[in-house]
């Protein structure tokens, strides 16, 4: 059944690899009613809300880092649907002129700072437990959104019905594997390919722990991406795809959606997808996280105009 809360945008990319290859790149993304909940947050997010009302809790407490897309998704969703937020932030310290925590505060959420130390153990039993005394009357959900819940959510994006007919190839950029196991779970007689943009050796046991234990693995894989850079960064190739990704108005950020892009795009050059000829790439969000790039001086002022859309020529 149609989920009224979003709609979805496919755009077919035009590039000389795709048509080399006789492949076709669809790119879909997720628009929802409510701007800062699209890409795939509200598909992770939407069980986590009901959930709010059957432990008979008051809000969400999740963690994030200092510019976390997750976090500020759900802010806007606990502004949307009156229900209080928490965000446990990745930081040493407060910074009042971060743009995505502002944001964050500006929608109502509250925001607990831990070392990065600290964080890390956001996971162990005995933190978990802690916070749930100190903060009772909230859910917690982990760091993403991912869980069984988030999983459910995704599986039921159409994201194989393509505008030009059924996909051969789902593709999506993967970090905390939450999505990934979402379109496995969704899609069994689709094969699906995640692209990883963080260095977690322990991500394909993650992903499995979330699949029900009747998956066919075969049908799954994951790919590191190619630049070998940390999550959060990114090389001059990444961030000249994205340039030329705007071209076509599809607008994508270089440490995460672009990057994975950017290395599906590789993979075609080398002749790793020959096997397929009809793509679908779930681009799942993430354009707030420009402006803390471009706080950060990680891209300029123009970067960031042809990025977003916003600017009136494009420089490559």
């Amino acid at each position: 059944m149609p989920d009224p809360f979003y709609q979805l945008q496919w755009q077919l990319l035009d590039h000389a690899l795709t048509k080399h290859h006789q492949t076709e790149l669809w790119i879909c993304q997720l628009h929802c009613a409510v701007p800062r909940i699209a890409g795939n947050k509200w598909l992770k997010l939407k069980y986590h809300i009901q959930q709010i009302q059957q432990h008979n809790k008051t809000g969400i407490l999740s963690f994030g880092g200092a510019f976390s897309n997750h976090l500020l998704a759900l802010a806007a969703a606990g502004q949307h649907f009156g229900f209080a937020t928490l965000g446990v932030v990745r930081s040493h310290a407060p910074d009042p002129a971060n743009p995505t925590l502002r944001q964050c505060q500006e929608l109502g959420m509250q925001l607990h700072f831990v070392s990065p130390a600290l964080y890390k153990t956001k996971t162990e039993a005995m933190m978990l437990d802690q916070l749930q005394q100190q903060y009772p009357e909230y859910l917690l959900v982990p760091e993403g959104g991912t869980s069984a819940a988030a999983v459910k959510g995704v599986a039921e994006l159409p994201l194989a019905v393509t505008p030009a007919g059924k996909a051969d190839l789902l593709c999506c950029a993967s970090a905390s594997g939450g999505t990934i196991a979402g379109l496995i779970t969704g899609n069994v007689d689709t094969a699906v390919l995640g692209i990883s943009v963080v260095k977690d050796a322990s991500l394909p046991q993650k992903i499995m722990a979330l699949l029900p234990a009747t998956t066919d693995q075969s049908l799954w894989q994951l790919q590191p991406e190619r630049t070998s850079r940390p999550y959060g960064k990114f090389d001059a190739a990444t961030l000249q795809t994205c340039l030329e990704l705007s071209l076509q108005h599809i607008y994508t950020e270089p440490v995460y959606t672009g990057k994975a892009i950017h290395t599906l795009l590789q993979m075609l050059e080398n002749g790793e997808l020959a096997a397929h000829r009809r793509i679908a790439f779930f681009h799942t969000g993430g354009l707030q996280g420009l402006a803390g790039l471009k706080y950060r001086s990680l891209i300029n002022d123009e970067h960031y105009r042809q990025l977003t859309g916003t600017s009136t020529t494009i420089h490559l």
